[in-house]
């Protein structure tokens, strides 16, 4: 508790982009843990370079069944009655035409990419969480050699694996339900030309959307938290939503930015059509993926820190009028 004391007593009250530019800096200046990072980033690289290619062609493929072509157009509009089967007849031929692929890509998504994941966040948090506070502290920084010679703690390896895997099935399950709707809107976009529906159909998908980052910004803090409080499964979940109370707006703008990133990546090659082929724009692609990756999760160390530090002072203020009350 006292050390926490220093730390509200040390550190201001942080925003969205006052933690990004802590985390930027932490990210950018110090060499040492951005080698460190980028080391055991490297297994991650290698898959991805796998794994990209692979979606982005899959990714391709369902774009261009998402577009009509010109006879589908007249043969809609022909005849009312068939407007309502548009999200039947696309859902039938995903379901025709792509089964090995989903099969594939969910397994590949669920397994080896977030195991891989979860090897780069326990290193990345771990190191983060020392260099900030050493950091604030205005401590000298962990040398190369003292990066390389801290073991983690079996237990709490396993512990966060387990808490890793509720985050991973969450927020997995909250994407497949944004994606769904997003599919849906599109399709009722492109076909039912009414300005209400077509706005109504915005508004809701951006609301989701927000809903969506703001809790996979509790999600992911809650693996900050197993990692560095050793606290597991729903507890940490719990722990983080409690953390998140009064900043869920804060979190939302975070993980805006690294949603927006990471779409931004991708959108380029759907764009142009690109056939997922391995070329030097791709690996490119997957390199600054990478390194996203780092800055976030430096990102959600940081922002743990601070919304902990929030609501310790909140209980130290109520404490103190609770004394103050009972004195006076």
């Amino acid at each position: 508790m006292e050390i926490e004391s220093n730390m509200i007593i040390k550190n201001d009250k942080l925003e969205a982009f006052d933690i990004l530019k802590k985390a930027f800096t932490i990210s950018a200046t110090n060499i040492k843990f951005l080698i460190f990072t980028i080391l055991t980033s490297l297994p991650l690289f290698c898959f991805l370079v796998y794994y990209e290619p692979f979606l982005q062609r899959f990714l391709l493929e369902i774009s261009e069944i998402l577009k009509p072509s010109k006879d589908d157009y007249f043969s809609y509009w022909s005849s009312r009655p068939f407007q309502l089967s548009i999200p039947t007849d696309i859902t039938t031929k995903l379901n025709n035409e792509f089964p090995g692929g989903l099969v594939q890509i969910a397994l590949l998504y669920l397994i080896p990419l977030h195991l891989l994941e979860l090897s780069t966040v326990l290193v990345i948090v771990d190191l983060a969480s020392k260099t900030y506070t050493r950091q604030e502290e205005e401590e000298p920084p962990l040398t190369l050699m003292e990066m390389f010679h801290k073991p983690f703690d079996v237990t709490r390896v396993l512990g966060t694996l387990v808490t890793f895997v509720y985050v991973v099935i969450m927020s997995t399950s909250s994407l497949l339900g944004l994606v769904w709707l997003a599919a849906i809107y599109y399709v009722v976009t492109m076909f039912f030309y009414d300005v209400l529906v077509i706005v109504w159909c915005w508004v809701g998908f951006v609301g989701l959307l927000t809903l969506y980052l703001g809790w996979i910004a509790a999600l992911n803090m809650s693996v900050v938290i197993s990692i560095l409080e050793g606290r597991y499964r729903t507890k940490a979940i719990a722990l983080a939503i409690c953390y998140s109370v009064g900043n869920e707006w804060r979190g939302f703008r975070l993980m805006l930015v690294f949603f927006a990133w990471e779409v931004a990546l991708r959108l380029p090659c759907i764009y142009f059509g690109c056939k997922g082929t391995w070329s030097v724009g791709i690996l490119t692609q997957i390199g600054l993926f990478c390194l996203g990756n780092v800055v976030k999760w430096v990102v959600f160390t940081i922002y743990f820190y601070d919304c902990k530090n929030r609501e310790i002072e909140r209980k130290l203020m109520m404490k103190a009028k609770k004394r103050a009350v009972e004195s006076g």
